[in-house]
């Protein structure tokens, strides 16, 4: 049941409607399957499938609201949590940023879902996590890895006459690889919608491979080198940057894209020029939801264009303020990338530092975007195009402005964390400190 056809789904929602007497009704629907094997020490600990479906509801009373939610789908069940919204809602505080429901909109497909993801077995798990436990028994590795599939369905329907349906499946896995010494760790992430794209011994190899070249890492000084950043190492730098490029936090001073004194950046020249970053939900390959939770349709949408701001996200309300058309936020992050591989960028390079992921980031200053962390699971000194050995993990202080203005090169895009992110090549990346985590 955790898959409702679009008119089974748009059945119940209708329900819910007719069950109203609010000056308004909001409501969405949604259900996954999940499946998962779980491994460490080389040994299978968990798996497992849930399925579920929940309804919520949001009452409107004049510029009041309140919500409730229920997974039972009865008439009586539908008739209780309308009722218990509405209760709630003549209760509520006045909300001064109320927004009426939009109205019908227009929405173009996106495909989301593979039933190739849908449909993995048991077996097929298992199969993951025997492909990656095997190899490393054999080269006196011990693996820990997880495997998740999901497939669901999302709608939203409101008393204005607004319907959205979608369907998505996804499979993640990530594993992480440790030598039996204690010395060596390497580790992969890997994400598609469509199944038949994942290859769990490629990526496996990968994290082994890391894991015994990262033995007996040596110390070097910290200090600024020029680094390549795998896609898992910029892919969360280059997140915090994307997903907080809202209208209202620069138009009330709070961001890295507003300007002292007042106003925005937009228009500006803020990283290099051969930065170009979007959201497109249809993209193939990192395919998003086309519409967004209150409903607004999602297009292709230009970011950064030529190291230019182009757009800010504007909600409903604060784009209403503004008098202008609400921006919806990104479902996705594509980052334009080259034609180089990790392997050329690597051959170019005199001296310099491969990072092949970042982890505990944490805020220094959100004005400007500066962030700390550490390096993690395979970090490598370069030297005259060649990997020389590999190097302790270090403590970094960076922000992606500062990072995209640095840029030597851009490599190859890849799919992590359902964003297209290319490897690149930046010069005078800070590290602060040593770390003698593996």
């Amino acid at each position: 049941m955790a898959i409702l056809s679009k008119e089974e789904a748009k059945q119940i929602l209708e329900k819910v409607m007719s069950f109203s007497t609010a000056d308004s009704l909001e409501a969405s629907l949604s259900g996954s399957g999940r499946g998962n094997i779980r491994y460490a020490r080389n040994t299978v600990s968990t798996s497992g499938f849930n399925d579920d479906i929940s309804l919520g509801v949001t009452a409107n009373f004049g510029k009041k609201s309140a919500s409730s939610t229920i997974n039972e789908f009865d008439d009586e069940s539908l008739k209780k949590v309308v009722k218990r919204a509405e209760e709630l809602a003549k209760l509520a505080p006045e909300n001064p940023e109320f927004m009426e429901p939009l109205g019908p909109q227009d929405y173009k497909e996106s495909k989301t879902y593979y039933k190739s993801t849908a449909d993995i077995s048991p077996e097929y798990r298992a199969e993951v996590a025997k492909n990656s436990i095997e190899p490393a028994k054999a080269k006196d590795v011990t693996a820990a890895g997880y495997l998740e599939d999901t497939s669901g369905f999302s709608s939203i329907m409101n008393s204005k006459g607004l319907f959205a349906y979608s369907q998505e499946s996804e499979v993640e896995f990530t594993v992480t690889m440790r030598t039996n010494d204690g010395t060596g760790s390497g580790w992969v992430s890997r994400d598609y919608n469509d199944v038949n794209h994942f290859n769990g011994a490629e990526a496996s190899a990968v994290a082994l491979e890391k894991a015994i070249m990262s033995r007996e890492a040596k110390a070097i000084e910290p200090g600024k080198y020029t680094v390549i950043l795998e896609p898992a190492a910029s892919v969360q730098l280059l997140g915090n940057m994307l997903y907080n490029m809202g209208a209202r936090q620069a138009d009330e001073g709070r961001s890295f894209l507003s300007k002292k004194g007042g106003g925005t950046k937009i228009g500006e020249k803020l990283v290099d020029e051969r930065v170009n970053i979007y959201s497109d939900p249809f993209n193939e390959l990192v395919p998003a939801n086309s519409w967004s939770g209150d409903g607004l349709p999602r297009e292709r949408t230009s970011w950064i264009e030529n190291g230019a701001v182009k757009n800010m996200s504007y909600d409903r309300y604060w784009a209403k303020k503004q008098g202008v058309e609400p921006v919806p936020g990104p479902a996705n992050g594509i980052m334009v990338g080259g034609d180089a591989t990790t392997e050329d960028l690597i051959k170019s390079t005199k001296r310099g530092i491969l990072v092949t992921r970042l982890w505990y980031i944490r805020t220094v200053d959100p004005q400007t975007l500066l962030y700390t962390g550490l390096t993690r699971d395979g970090t490598f000194y370069i030297e005259n195009g060649k990997i020389k050995h590999p190097i302790k993990n270090m403590r970094f202080n960076e922000s992606p402005i500062i990072m995209l203005n640095n840029l030597e090169e851009l490599g190859q895009q890849q799919r992590i964390n359902g964003n297209l992110i290319p490897v690149m090549k930046i010069r005078d990346f800070t590290f602060t400190s040593l770390s003698d985590a593996v």
